[in-house]
């Protein structure tokens, strides 16, 4: 599965993000919110096209698992033909629980009740992350669009038990863990 976080409305990111789906033959796209608008403090992203955004990942409907992030809007789930306005989103992996959220409401710093073994993906910082605290997983594609930090636009990958973010420009693996 991929993981694509903050798109913010770009369609050149977006078809970058799914050319990579379709090279790493990934079955499922999860959304991790801010897929189609900017948002106030962001400035407009160059490629910036909401309903092409909407319209493309219409076409891939029946493989995405969505989460509303803070960007995100009622008239946006209006264009889109999955459900997205979830705040959080639970997977069940290999016996052990996922939680996807944007990372607006919980985080790191504010986690949902995680057992050892769980995960929690979030997105929301545009911050790539990657590692095992507390005997849970802490994974964040980085931004599609928007990167901050100094880092790259970036997209999230996972293969059965190794999570990976890796750069959207080129595909190479930026940091990865392996999932216990």
């Amino acid at each position: 599965m991929i993981f694509i976080s903050d798109i913010h409305g770009c369609i050149d990111s977006l078809h970058a993000a799914l050319a990579f789906k379709d090279k790493l033959n990934a079955k499922h796209i999860m959304l991790l919110g801010d897929v189609l608008n900017h948002g106030p403090r962001n400035p407009v992203p160059a490629g910036y096209n909401p309903a092409a955004v909407a319209t493309e990942l219409n076409k891939h409907a029946d493989s995405i698992i969505a989460v509303r992030g803070n960007c995100d809007s009622e008239v946006d789930q209006m264009l889109c033909q999955f459900p997205m306005m979830a705040d959080y989103n639970w997977l069940i992996v290999n016996g052990r629980r996922l939680c996807l959220t944007h990372g607006h409401l919980f985080s790191p710093d504010n986690r949902p009740p995680l057992a050892a073994g769980d995960g929690l993906v979030f997105g929301h910082t545009h911050l790539p992350v990657a590692a095992i605290e507390d005997d849970v997983l802490l994974f964040n594609p980085g931004s599609v669009t928007i990167p901050k930090g100094g880092n790259v636009a970036s997209f999230g990958y996972f293969d059965g038990q190794r999570f990976s973010v890796r750069e959207l420009a080129t595909g190479q693996e930026m940091i990865a863990i392996d999932w216990f």
